[in-house]
Order: C-alpha cells, then structure tokens, then sequence
C-alpha cells in the first residue's frame, strides 16, 4: 500500500507541474483508485477469513504512512523537482498522517463488508455433493441409567 500511495503522489505532482488545470480531476480519481484499493483487499482478506486481518490492516496502515512519505520524497526529487531532504518532515508527519488514514479507514469499511459477504453466502463445503449421497450417521440414543440413591 505504501508504495501504491508513493506512486499515486509522486504522479499527482509531476501532473501538477506538466498539466496544474488537470489536477482536480485526476487528483479525485486518484483518491478512488487509492480509497477502492485498500476497501477491496481488505474485502478480500475478511471474505477468505484470514486470521487477525484487522490487526494487520492497522499496522499495514501505520507502516504506510511513513514509508509513503519517505517514498514519495524520493519519488518527487527522482522525477518530478529535485525535492529535498527538506521535505522529508512535512511528509513524514502530515502526509503520513493522512496516508495512514487513507488506508485504516477503507480497510475498516473493506473488513465489515468481507465479512458481511461470508455470512451472506453461508459456509461452502466443497465435498458437500459427494456426501449428499452416503447415508447420514445419526447418534444413537443412550439409555437412562438407573438413580441410585435416596430417592429411589
């Protein structure tokens, strides 16, 4: 995810530079693009039923941001403006703030809708056809045991 933010940024501003009339528009696809990737992974993650999806999508989310913003600072001084190392504090403390935001809460909206699509499609056996024909072994009753006691 880190580095899909890195991309993302790096391209909105060599955009911003090259075309600065284009930016609202391709700076609102690529939010989509960003918002719907981290919703449909962690879909994914909730639907197959991975253990602690929601502990590793906030970590995911906490490991992004910094590494989205050192990423994109190197990203923007390789291609786009020579920036600077001192850039690195603003990107570091603000862009992954946001950046971490921009994958927690997606995530968050991804794990609830995984998990809701499990549920809705019930549990689904594999070997379910090749057992609907064996005969169902059902438990066999066990007798009472006589009370011994005081009361009879």
């Amino acid at each position: 995810m880190a580095v899909l933010h890195a991309a993302a940024t790096v391209a909105l501003a060599k955009i911003a530079v090259f075309q600065p009339t284009e930016t609202t528009f391709v700076t609102s696809v690529a939010l989509a693009v960003l918002v719907g990737a981290a919703a449909l992974w962690s879909a994914l993650d909730a639907w197959l039923g991975l253990a602690d999806a929601g502990r590793t999508w906030f970590i995911a989310a906490l490991v992004a941001g910094p590494l989205a913003g050192v990423l994109s600072v190197i990203g923007r001084g390789v291609f786009v403006d020579q920036t600077g190392i001192s850039e690195l504090g603003s990107a570091l403390f603000g862009g992954a703030a946001f950046t971490a935001l921009l994958v927690l809460v997606p995530a968050g909206l991804g794990l609830l809708v995984g998990a809701r699509l499990r549920r809705a499609g019930g549990e689904q056996d594999p070997d379910a056809e090749t057992r609907a024909d064996e005969p169902e072994a059902r438990p066999q009753p066990q007798k009472r045991r006589p009370r011994v006691g005081p009361t009879g």
